[in-house]
């Protein structure tokens, strides 16, 4: 666990020391009030002002601790789930930093650590097929990292950034189904694909959902949130199905 907490949170200081430099200024990222289709309530604090959407990052945080907590069996498997529980536990708090001042840095890095997090699946899918390789596991998130450069060279290059690292996770995840699974890891797996495009067809549509009364306060964007904790979540549980697989298969062939 004090590995993957430290290997996290490296990374994350190095993110922030970058991003605060003023490399990423040009960045274009959505600051305001106008672009959440939950309006402010008057009186509240800044980091409560949009209530639904500050409090839903509590699940980030709550999330990772579970899975951070959970059962552990090799070294190896434990490293992948703590790394991946240590990402959702950082997560958090910066979507609740930018909500809670509207500041370009923030912004970024809400951004920037979407990527490592969606890379991560891959690389825990790598684990799952052929073992224990850690200079993959350093490439794949170097790679990962470099690849928010996109949103330098156009406004969209986050977003072609995110949707190659969403397609590259989903496309692993039905590899190592297809190869391992079995039919309550694709139960998870398409509980998991889902909450991902709930992530982010209901993001797309916070303002338009706004149109009618269920979606104003309990917006779209709220519920995004809460079908990327829920991604996070059967994520887990289908790359922790499959590992603890693996792992029985391995020591019956020994």
């Amino acid at each position: 666990m004090k590995a993957a907490l430290l290997h996290v949170s490296l990374p994350a200081a190095l993110c922030l020391a970058v991003a605060a430099s003023g490399l990423f200024d040009s960045v274009a990222v959505e600051l305001g009030y106008e672009h959440y289709a939950e309006t402010p309530v008057p009186g509240l604090p800044a980091w409560l002002a949009m209530p639904c959407n500050s409090l839903v990052n509590v699940g980030y945080i709550a999330l990772g601790l579970f899975w951070l907590r959970a059962e552990r069996t090799s070294e190896g498997a434990a490293y992948m789930k703590d790394v991946f529980a240590s990402m959702a536990i950082a997560y958090g708090p910066v979507q609740w930093a930018r909500l809670a001042t509207f500041a370009r840095l923030p912004a970024v890095l809400d951004q920037w650590f979407t990527l490592p997090i969606f890379a991560w699946v891959p690389v825990w899918c790598r684990y799952i097929t052929h073992g224990w390789q850690p200079r993959l596991c350093l490439a794949a998130e170097l790679c990962s990292l470099g690849s928010f450069a996109l949103a330098l060279l156009h406004d969209r290059g986050f977003e072609a950034a995110l949707g190659l690292h969403i397609a590259l996770a989903a496309g692993q995840g039905l590899r190592v189904q297809r190869r391992q699974g079995d039919a309550l890891s694709r139960r998870y797996l398409c509980l998991a694909l889902l909450s991902c495009a709930g992530f982010v067809a209901l993001k797309l549509l916070d303002l338009p959902l706004a149109r009618y009364r269920g979606f104003r306060r309990l917006s779209g964007h709220f519920w995004s949130k809460v079908c990327d904790v829920l991604q996070f979540h059967y994520s887990f549980r289908f790359l922790t199905h499959l590992t603890r697989a693996a792992e029985r298969r391995a020591a019956r062939a020994d």
